[in-house]
């Protein structure tokens, strides 16, 4: 009987021990494909070690920034995830869309055109631009595990013009898509990102001298009053293990007429009255709202900070994104647009909410938005 059990544990240890080897490998290979990019080396990571925000290895934060809120620890949340029934997380309903004929928009139209989450399209003075392009319909490196809600995926790489710039805020999956950035190499002029990410665009058939890799605070000039200045943000970045090896930006994006604030996303901070004192008033301040949680406060804005960032950047209109497209968080589906807007009775800022794939007019106040969420269960 004894040696049954002692034959019996021996071969859970083996069994256990190949499992766990098994896992290891494939975890191994699985983290060579393309998708996950390539770390910065040589030249590009020397220049890294050179900037300012670079401290002990990897890139921090203006102020200190813990991943996880004071009282939480990171296996408590995943618990948390896993086995506590968050309502409505997903909505049931198609969520409302349109689609336009992006590839016969007059070069001389100014507007924003939002495809869900914070991807969107934004032709201003004659420049088109691209931020944070996800047309795969999966916001994970995973297939099929962050997918898309029914409704948010009209659009499609081959939907869209010649792109002069693609702007990164940062290189997490639900704003750098491996599948649609391969698929925009032919069509794309320019790519502008944070330090480090350059790395991945090169793994990617990019050509080097199309990548503009980028600090905080850094100019770029393109000519004829066309700036694009690169802000701060309060975030972390990673594509595999490592974090924070790749650098989290926003930016102000300068032309002869207008400016408009892309938020990429960041907790709240003292960077936003910084920026507005700099470059203030913004005339379209284009700011997360979505995929927050009091446990992870520090790295995502709640629906009042989105409100309170933008009376610091000085904006004239707020287009809150980061929502109705994925489950990254355990809030319902339309909270962030329901709080928002409630909250905005006093604070009292022009919204901008178009559902996805409306034409925003990029020089008109007078535009108004329905609450297309309301009512869509």
């Amino acid at each position: 009987m004894k040696h049954k059990i002692i034959k019996t544990i021996k071969w859970f240890f083996i069994i256990l021990s190949t499992l766990i080897v098994l896992l290891f490998l494939t975890t191994y290979f699985y983290l060579k494909k393309p998708l996950f990019g390539k770390a910065a080396e040589g030249a590009r990571l020397e220049r890294m070690k050179k900037s300012p925000n670079f401290k002990d290895g990897v890139f921090q934060n203006i102020n200190n920034t813990p991943a996880v809120t004071e009282g939480y620890n990171t296996l408590g949340i995943i618990a948390d995830k896993l086995f506590t029934n968050y309502p409505r997380l997903t909505p049931v309903d198609s969520i409302p869309s349109q689609k336009v004929d992006l590839l016969k928009l007059p070069i001389d139209s100014n507007v924003l055109v939002w495809f869900g989450h914070s991807s969107y399209f934004i032709q201003l003075d004659g420049k088109r631009i691209l931020v944070d392009p996800v047309f795969s319909g999966n916001a994970s490196p995973i297939p099929g595990t962050v997918v898309a809600f029914k409704g948010t995926d009209r659009y499609r790489v081959e939907d869209l013009p010649n792109i002069d710039y693609i702007i990164l805020s940062h290189d997490h999956y639900d704003h750098v898509d491996y599948e649609t950035l391969i698929k925009l190499r032919a069509k794309t002029q320019k790519v502008i990102c944070g330090l480090g990410v350059g790395a991945d665009f090169e793994e990617w058939g990019y050509k080097p001298e199309n990548i503009l890799e980028k600090d905080w605070n850094e100019t770029i000039d393109f000519g004829g009053g066309f700036f694009i200045h690169t802000t701060p943000a309060r975030h972390f970045s990673g594509r595999g293990f490592t974090r924070n090896n790749t650098l989290w930006m926003s930016y102000v994006l300068q032309s002869p007429t207008m400016k408009i604030y892309i938020g990429g996303d960041s907790g709240y901070d003292t960077h936003f009255a910084e920026i507005g004192k700099k470059f203030g008033p913004i005339d379209l301040a284009i700011l997360e709202d979505g995929q927050y949680d009091v446990k992870w406060k520090y790295i995502h804005l709640q629906p009042a900070e989105v409100l309170k960032a933008a009376k610091d950047l000085n904006a004239k209109r707020l287009f809150p994104v980061h929502s109705s497209k994925f489950v990254l968080a355990n809030h319902p589906w339309d909270e962030p647009l329901t709080k928002i807007t409630a909250l905005n009775k006093t604070t009292k800022i022009p919204l901008v909410t178009p559902v996805i794939g409306e034409f925003v007019y990029l020089k008109s106040d007078k535009q108004v938005f329905r609450q297309w969420w309301v009512g869509v269960k």
